[in-house]
Formats: structure tokens, sequence, C-alpha cells
């Protein structure tokens, strides 16, 4: 099956809001791959995520920030011979991003990303106390990179 960049941003930005959750990879100390998924918010270029105060994760970013986020969705099997175990595939869409983690520590930001980031995933009105803002962490992650694939969707396909 044929693989075919998506570079509208439109589209990349479409991909990315379907997607209940990302994978976020960075590096750990031995200069190995860690990776974990996470929820998280997509607003005017930037990734947001939150966490606890205390982590390996935490410890990783604070030492190099850069990261990796990738959005996959769709995932459909098809096949061009039922019997012919190479013409299987997935048909899906898949985003890439890459920045750099900044920590957003002003109060009001906090609240506004937290707001957002709730948004994404329920239409229920959300409070947050002052210890749960003070608590989290905010993380806020420039995309200075996007690139996209659609795979095994026939241009027509794509919506």
């Amino acid at each position: 099956m044929k693989t075919i960049p998506i570079t509208d941003p439109q589209e990349l930005e479409a991909i990315i809001a379907k997607c209940p959750y990302c994978m976020v990879g960075m590096v750990d100390a031995d200069g190995l791959p860690y990776v974990i998924p996470m929820n998280f918010v997509y607003a005017d270029g930037k990734v947001y995520l939150h966490s606890g105060p205390e982590g390996g994760k935490l410890d990783l970013l604070r030492r190099q920030p850069e990261v990796c986020l990738t959005f996959c969705e769709g995932h459909e099997l098809v096949y061009m011979h039922r019997e012919v175990a190479c013409s299987y595939s997935m048909k899906s869409r898949s985003i890439i991003c890459r920045g750099r983690v900044r920590f957003v520590e002003d109060m009001e930001e906090k609240r506004r990303i937290l707001t957002l980031l709730m948004r994404q995933y329920t239409d229920e009105p959300c409070r947050f106390a002052e210890p749960a803002v003070r608590n989290v962490v905010v993380w806020e992650v420039p995309v200075s990179h996007i690139s996209g694939r659609s795979f095994g969707l026939r241009p027509s396909e794509i919506k």
C-alpha cells in the first residue's frame, strides 16, 4: 500500500483532534528511548500535557527537554489478496511532532491550559482547586517540526 505525505496544516490538525491520546517519546539517562502515552490538547501550534509534580519523566525532561510526539488515527486492516501475507496493511494516518518542553509556572496560565485539556475530553464544566493547580506540572511543547503520513488510503479516501 502506498504511503502518502500529509502536508495541509488543517488536515494535520484535524487528525490530531481525532486522537484520544498521544505517545510522548524522550531519551532516558542511558540515551535510550522512553515512550509513554499521555492525554493532551493541541492549540495554536502547541501541544499541552500534564503530570504529577515528581517522577522519572520529569527528571529526564529537565535534563533533556526535546520530545517527539506521535498521534495516530484510524486502524483498519486491509489486504489485496487474502492468502498473501505481504499484501496485508493497516489503513491509518499518523502525525509526528517534535518540540522542546517548557514547564508552565504561571498559575493563571496553568488554569487556562488545564481548562483546555478538560474540554478535550468532556463537555462538563470543571473547576480547579488552588492546591491542585499548584501541584500539577503543565507541559507546553511548541511544535518545531510536524509531518504526517497516510497509510493505505488513496487521496480520494482521505476525509
